[in-house]
């Protein structure tokens, strides 16, 4: 876990952490609710665009010892056994805390268990399909030979996003939405990066799936539920029956002829 708060601090780290923060606030800013929670990363405000009145960071034991200075943390939890009552929460975000966890599928199911029906959750991943994960995989066969140096953080187990998004089908959850992002080649230095900055604006449309990291957001169905409007919200009174007025000009004509009628008896002296 150390080496991934050590990673966000290089330039790369720097570079993506720049873009999921864009993307994490985007995401969040028109999700409502009342009680919003964010699993890991410090370095990462995830919940800073979101209105939420309550909101919460739940960091891990090895994140109090190995997270820089400045710790905001509310509270520090095992993420496989969140202490949160069951549909308690409208938002997690998950800022990689799925690769670094012990056991993802648990944590996830817990953030299943946690979320309201309807609630959202949001995570971001390395994707290993992608120029920063080729160059992982090589670094990891030349270790096998007694060199070579990982470039990503050698924690955990990175989660490709059709790998993911089975396991959130499996939990009742419909992926939203997801972005790519990071085109840029697995290169070391803030210069490097800067010279390849065009590949940001041709990776959406030529190779979109390639990125170093994707985001995305899931909303928790649940199967039967029916959302109510609110309780004080009168209903609509249905329209009475037309009931057909009487046609009073079909009386004139019986009118008319008795009094024709007595205007000729008059003029006859009766």
């Amino acid at each position: 876990m150390q080496s991934l708060h050590e990673w966000f601090q290089t330039p790369p780290g720097r570079y993506l952490m720049a873009w999921e923060q864009a993307r994490i606030d985007a995401a969040v800013a028109d999700i409502f609710g009342y009680h919003s929670l964010q699993l890991g990363l410090p370095e990462l405000d995830a919940l800073r665009r979101n209105r939420m009145p309550h909101q919460w960071l739940a960091v891990d034991s090895t994140e109090v010892q190995a997270a820089p200075g400045g710790l905001r943390a509310a509270l520090v939890t095992d993420f496989a056994a969140l202490p949160f009552p069951e549909a308690s929460l409208d938002l997690v975000v998950l800022p990689h805390t799925l690769e670094v966890s012990h056991d993802p599928h648990t944590t996830l199911r817990e953030v299943a268990r946690v979320l309201v029906p309807e609630g959202r959750v949001v995570i971001c991943c390395f994707n290993p399909t992608s120029l920063w994960g080729a160059r992982q995989r090589r670094e990891h066969l030349y270790q096998r030979f007694g060199c070579g140096q990982l470039y990503l953080p050698g924690a955990g187990d990175f989660l490709g996003y059709l790998r993911l998004r089975d396991w959130l089908r499996l939990l009742s959850f419909e992926v939203e939405e997801a972005d790519f992002g990071c085109y840029r080649p697995a290169v070391d230095t803030d210069t490097w990066l800067r010279r390849f900055e065009w590949m940001d604006r041709a990776g959406p449309r030529w190779w979109p799936i390639f990125g170093a990291a994707y985001c995305l957001v899931a909303v928790k169905r649940v199967r039967g539920m029916r959302l109510l409007g609110p309780a004080w919200k009168t209903a609509r009174r249905p329209a009475g029956v037309p009931v057909p007025a009487v046609n009073r000009q079909h009386h004139q004509p019986a009118k008319a002829a008795g009094q024709a009628s007595a205007s000729r008896f008059e003029s006859e002296g009766f």
